[in-house]
């Protein structure tokens, strides 16, 4: 198997028995068991269990941000249905009864290690920094469109949503429901994203 395989492999292993415990319950072995790899193969691509915490994280930014790219992206489609659209199909992957039922992994690793690892804590903020873009870029395009008031100030409307999809999702964790992320779209599409 090529290097850049083998690394990429150990990558997605660790992301999804991180997905479905924590960082912390990621133990090293059980990766490399579900990985079929051997701890040198580990230690030839990653220094350390941080070091391989950020490489995770770095891909789940990278996928999550051609996520957004693609769905919010500019077209004929209104841009707040585009948004609606994307942040429905976030909830059909990562809310309760998704995919990847365990929630945002920048959402979790925020919570778990942002105070444990200047790192991790700094390739989080530059996470939620590009996401708040893309957000705030469609939501300017629904200003230009007159389909959102022009006194909304874009940017922090962008960092309101998704600070409330986030606590949204950590609600639908708590009780084991959607019932907390059916609110979130709701009250964002329903109340607060509407023409004036």
């Amino acid at each position: 198997m090529p290097d850049v395989s083998t690394r990429d492999h150990l990558i997605e292993m660790g992301f999804k028995h991180m997905q479905q415990s924590s960082y912390s319950a990621s133990g090293l072995s059980e990766v490399l068991a579900l990985a079929g790899l051997s701890k040198g193969s580990f230690y030839h691509y990653f220094s350390s269990k941080e070091d391989f915490g950020v490489a995770i994280l770095e891909r789940y930014l990278d996928q999550e941000s051609a996520r957004a790219s693609t769905m919010l992206r500019a077209s004929r489609t209104s841009p707040i249905k585009r948004l609606r659209k994307y942040f429905e199909e976030l909830i059909g992957i990562y809310g309760p009864k998704g995919a990847m039922g365990g929630g945002c992994l920048l959402g979790n690793l925020s919570q778990e290690m942002a105070n444990h690892s200047d790192r991790m804590q700094q390739t989080m903020q530059e996470g939620f920094k590009i996401w708040e873009a893309a957000v705030g870029n469609t939501l300017q395009e629904a200003v230009s469109r007159g389909e959102l008031s022009p006194k909304v100030d874009t940017t922090e409307m962008a960092a309101f949503i998704l600070n409330s999809y986030e606590g949204a999702l950590l609600r639908a964790k708590a009780d084991r429901s959607e019932t907390a992320l059916h609110l979130f779209l709701q009250m964002i599409f329903g109340r607060y994203l509407i023409a004036e």
